[in-house]
């Protein structure tokens, strides 16, 4: 079976130069606007937030641990992401209904209608950025940039020695390239 640096060489190293830098300009672009949206709410919610909330939404209350290992991060960090999130009443603190001491995490109504405020801000944003593509166009460019943040997020995971956390909603684990 051939190895990473015998694939490497193998493929076109042109089309990986260009490849590696249409990433890094996504990166700073994806970094520069935040992927915000449109309008007033644009950059209105940041990175963290956003991938928090959402995962909450779409997963249910869940501990920090849960809510960690979902995200492909240390709990530590969660703990601190998390903390203005409750702060300003997007996030509720309760506890565990079988286990009185452990802190459940859970998206409050409030937390609900301004991630759905986000969430239609950035579908603007998409429809801007993406004007002029076709449907399969936008569905090949979703699925390979799912694929590539699944895989990156597999190689992150690989390398600090545990199993990548499955994808919610079919988005990515937290791979420091989306936004």
């Amino acid at each position: 079976m051939p190895n990473s640096q015998d694939m490497t060489t193998a493929l076109d190293p042109g089309l990986l130069d260009a490849l590696q830098h249409q990433v890094a300009v996504f990166a700073r672009r994806a970094e520069q606007t935040r992927l915000g949206g449109t309008g007033q709410l644009r950059n209105s919610m940041d990175r963290a937030a956003y991938l928090l909330l959402n995962r909450l939404d779409q997963e249910g209350p869940m501990g920090v641990k849960a809510l960690a290992a979902g995200m492909g991060i240390d709990s530590s960090t969660v703990t601190r992401q998390v903390a203005p999130l409750v702060d300003t009443g997007l996030v509720k603190r309760t506890s565990h209904p079988e286990d009185g001491r452990a802190v459940v995490l859970q998206l409050s109504p409030r937390g609900l209608a301004r991630l759905e405020e986000v969430r239609s801000s950035r579908r603007q944003l998409m429809v801007e950025v993406t004007e002029g593509w076709t449907p399969d166009e936008r569905e090949s460019f979703c699925s390979l940039l799912t694929r590539f943040n699944t895989a990156l997020s597999a190689r992150q995971s690989a390398h600090a020695g545990h199993v990548p956390a499955e994808p919610a909603g079919g988005a990515a684990p937290e791979s420091g390239v989306t936004a």
